[in-house]
């Protein structure tokens, strides 16, 4: 995979342009993914947007995000854009699995592939340019740095800005992990030169849920949170018939699995989901416990050193046993 820095062609010609992200798109993979776009078409480049599947309404009110094409619902167009790119970018995934049913389009393409990646152990073959960094805070810094080392950092305006800031505070947990190092604050430094009002940003991300899942959020704290003080371990394991009752949206989960670490004491945390198609599991840790790892060898996923994410094509009920088997057999590095 040759360095992101000797794309020079971006910037010669006119170029039909796809970005693609990881499916059920959070604010890193939406706003690095529009940010990016809106700093390209300055440039005269033809680009489309695809996500692999529908994303959350509080994300919606990005610059450009009406335009993304949602390939579950709209295949042909996205199918369409995809077989006339010149180029195709990869942001927020390091492995074509994670785009769902566009997998195998995205592998069959003969164009130019582009990575632009945060996560741990990119299937880095596929790919003819790009960058992998698990040490960056974020996929949106990462579109950040490639602007900024392209010499072009005063084409980034208030639009890309939001889409930028929105990605980096939400994936550094509004800048207190580890990850929000010196330069994630002189690059939130530098967009707020652009004018935007980071104020509304967050109230955009985070304040704007409807009712419903905040009682949702009662019921699960109260009915399906279980502590394991003697492995200092929480999990959430949630059916899918209370998805259904309290009428959970995409997005409506984000975040959940962060509120056990509030516990004293607990340093891995884990939300298990029904999605009724597939259990989806979400994994948390304080400290040197590495759920990249954990979520890799027990449940065919991976993502960061103190958060990842994994499935399971068990139940629910089996998928918890199995948690509970992998936090004993871990139980003395969660001490």
């Amino acid at each position: 995979m040759k360095k992101l820095g000797e794309i020079r062609s971006l910037f010669d010609r006119s170029l039909r342009v796809v970005i693609t992200m990881h499916q059920k798109p959070d604010a890193d993979a939406m706003g690095s993914s529009l940010g990016l776009s809106l700093f390209l078409k300055n440039f005269n480049h033809s680009v489309t947007v695809i996500s692999p599947t529908n994303w959350a309404d509080w994300l919606k009110w990005m610059p450009g995000c009406q335009d993304v094409i949602d390939f579950e619902y709209n295949t042909e167009k996205a199918i369409a854009a995809l077989n006339e790119a010149e180029m195709v970018f990869c942001l927020d995934y390091n492995t074509f699995s994670r785009t769902r049913k566009m997998e195998d389009r995205l592998k069959a393409l003969t164009c130019t592939r582009i990575l632009i990646d945060h996560h741990r152990e990119p299937a880095v073959n596929y790919f003819e340019y790009g960058c992998s960094n698990s040490f960056k805070s974020s996929t949106c810094e990462m579109v950040y740095d490639f602007i900024r080392d392209s010499d072009f950092s005063e084409m980034i305006d208030r639009p890309i800005a939001e889409c930028l800031y929105a990605g980096v505070m939400s994936d550094t947990g509004s800048f207190r992990f580890n990850s929000a190092t010196s330069e994630v604050h002189k690059m939130v430094a530098f967009l707020k030169t652009t004018g935007f009002n980071h104020s509304l940003v967050h109230e955009w991300l985070f304040d704007n849920f409807l009712e419903n899942r905040l009682r949702f959020m009662g019921h699960v704290f109260t009915n399906r949170l279980e502590v394991y003080y003697e492995s200092n371990t929480a999990l959430i394991a949630v059916p899918w018939r209370d998805l259904v009752k309290y009428d959970i949206k995409t997005g409506d989960t984000e975040g959940l699995v962060n509120y056990p670490l509030s516990i004293r004491g607990i340093k891995l945390a884990a939300l298990i989901i029904d999605r009724d198609e597939e259990i989806r599991c979400s994994f948390r840790s304080k400290g040197d416990f590495d759920v990249n790892r954990f979520a890799r060898i027990h449940f065919e996923g991976g993502g960061h050193f103190n958060a990842a994410g994994g499935r399971s094509k068990s139940t629910l009920e089996q998928t918890v046993q199995q948690f509970i088997t992998a936090m004993k057999e871990n139980q003395s590095l969660l001490q």
